[in-house]
């Protein structure tokens, strides 16, 4: 599960949800969330939310809830205490910082985490040439390797931005997997 706040002031308009309270409604669902998760019955009473006595079955498989992934732009403190507090994965929008890295680490530390204890999932960030064509696959690979030495074990490749053949995606992963090897080798 990826709860996330978007950046997109449109989407929010059309909900009629003020934008700038994103944020605050994110930690408020988080923490429902994981009061919902746990024993039940359970109230909450807060500025956004109001109920007493609700009984929330089945459970989820895991006796603390779905694993939560957190990720987006730049490392801020309120991702760094979302991923301390409720995360199971970091999956970050592009590349991060040694500086970012070292800010997660010290807030995982601060509260007796350890890094080790995320999962660390990457992506590849396409650029596209044009309004018509596919990004290069080469240039979005190239920062794997550093992405590795960083701890990150898991990569997303999203096949519809490098390709347009849906019949050729088999073919694609193939090498994707063959270009990750030779860059990692």
């Amino acid at each position: 599960m990826l709860p996330n706040v978007s950046w997109s002031r449109d989407e929010y308009a059309a909900l009629g949800v003020p934008f700038s309270r994103r944020g605050k409604l994110l930690d408020e669902h988080l923490e429902i969330w994981a009061k919902l998760w746990g024993p039940s019955p359970v109230s909450h009473e807060s500025e956004y939310y109001t109920f007493q006595d609700v009984y929330f079955e089945p459970k989820a498989y895991r006796p603390d809830g779905p694993r939560l992934c957190f990720g987006g732009a730049g490392m801020h403190d309120a991702m760094a205490r979302r991923i301390v507090r409720y995360g199971h994965a970091f999956n970050p929008l592009g590349k991060v910082t040694p500086e970012e890295m070292q800010t997660l680490k010290a807030a995982m530390a601060a509260v007796g985490r350890d890094i080790a204890d995320l999962e660390m999932i990457c992506g590849t960030r396409a650029v596209f040439p044009d309004d018509d064509s596919c990004a290069d696959l080469a240039q979005a690979l190239e920062p794997i390797p550093e992405q590795l030495a960083q701890g990150f074990t898991t990569f997303c490749v999203k096949p519809s931005q490098f390709t347009d053949d849906p019949n050729g995606v088999g073919a694609f992963c193939r090498e994707v997997m063959r270009r990750v090897e030779s860059l990692t080798a």
